[in-house]
């Protein structure tokens, strides 16, 4: 008496049956690393939740025009401290005699109240969201395309070009992020920037943007720096050289795919990390000027009139701490999907 074999799939792999003629032949349907990395995190009900949350703020942010021209009809700037309100029957001042902006009116109008200068606290959360991400998102993409191109370089030349490179990422990791965007930014604030063609004024949302893509670039470069040195290795890369293939052409057509999971787990984290840095450096007058919004710049507005409107700093700091919040959980969700084993962690 013989036993049929018994064979062992995993729950990541499918499998189909086909029979062919007179026998019985088994074909195996393999899925690529990027489909079981969407099937873990498909399993991950948390983590999408919390993304389709961040979807939403997104979605929000880019209705705060609509909604400031057709609801509230005002716009982020727009001071009206000596006008006067109608609640509940009763003529209100939006900024009383003492300077106490009036409370939320839970009505088109001043939803969530006014600031000491009489300004819609709804209209700017709206912008000020705007401002954040956008901020968050291209720092991000400015810091993950320098941290590529120069860790990628650093690993794979190694030599002098790997110490230049490092020496310079070590220069930045001896400064605290915030600590050296606070100087950039007073630096900045005072005259702008302006580099030949390139000219960019001091209020302007690109120089937070800069300075935050640029302190951050070393919590990337040195990763991608370990990963692609660790692939210069591999055999796939020597029978690249092998076949006469140029630096360029091995590097970021060999190389790079193969970092890409690494890259995109970190780019989702640093995102989170942009836009606490920003928060905190419009906090310190260091990041987005005056008039601007910006929920750092709403934080710090607000203290003022901690007890008399908390509401002030409360949905600002709400704002921050969802879209954060939102952004992490995500995170670590992709991170799991694409390597359940891996242990990421960005330090600010």
């Amino acid at each position: 008496m013989t036993t049929d074999p018994i064979t062992d799939f995993s729950s990541d792999a499918e499998t189909s049956f086909e029979e062919l003629g007179s026998g019985e032949a088994t074909r195996t349907h393999g899925l690529g690393p990027w489909h079981l990395a969407w099937r873990r995190l498909r399993r991950n009900r948390t983590a999408l939740a919390f993304g389709a949350l961040f979807l939403l703020l997104i979605v929000v942010a880019l209705l705060a025009p609509v909604y400031a021209a057709h609801v509230a009809d005002t716009t982020q700037n727009r001071q009206r401290i000596a006008d006067t309100l109608n609640i509940g029957g009763k003529e209100v001042q939006v900024v009383s005699f003492d300077g106490v902006p009036t409370g939320p009116t839970w009505h088109s109008q001043y939803f969530l109240g006014a600031d000491g200068n009489g300004r819609d606290v709804m209209v700017r959360l709206l912008y000020g969201a705007r401002n954040s991400l956008f901020i968050g998102i291209f720092a991000t993409l400015l810091t993950t395309f320098l941290a590529v191109v120069f860790g990628t370089l650093a690993g794979y030349c190694r030599g002098v070009t790997d110490a230049v490179v490092s020496r310079a990422l070590d220069v930045l990791w001896a400064f605290p992020v915030l600590l050296l965007g606070v100087a950039l930014g007073v630096a900045l604030a005072t005259g702008g920037l302006h580099i030949g063609p390139i000219s960019i004024e001091n209020n302007s949302i690109w120089i937070p943007t800069l300075i935050i893509g640029v302190v951050n670039v070393v919590y990337l470069a040195r990763p991608v720096r370990g990963q692609v040195l660790s692939l210069r290795e591999k055999e796939f890369v020597q029978s690249a050289e092998a076949q006469g293939m140029g630096s360029l052409r091995i590097m970021f057509g060999e190389i790079l795919p193969n970092l890409a999971s690494t890259i995109l787990v970190f780019a989702t984290l640093i995102v989170a990390n942009n836009i606490i840095t920003e928060a905190a450096l419009s906090f310190l007058g260091a990041g987005i000027q005056p008039p601007n919004p910006s929920w750092g710049t709403m934080i710090s507005d607000g203290l003022r009139f901690i007890v008399s409107a908390p509401l002030l700093t409360i949905a600002p700091g709400l704002m921050l701490v969802l879209t954060v919040l939102s952004l992490n959980i995500f995170g670590e969700g992709v991170r799991d999907a694409l390597d359940p084993r891996a242990k990421i962690k960005i330090e600010g």
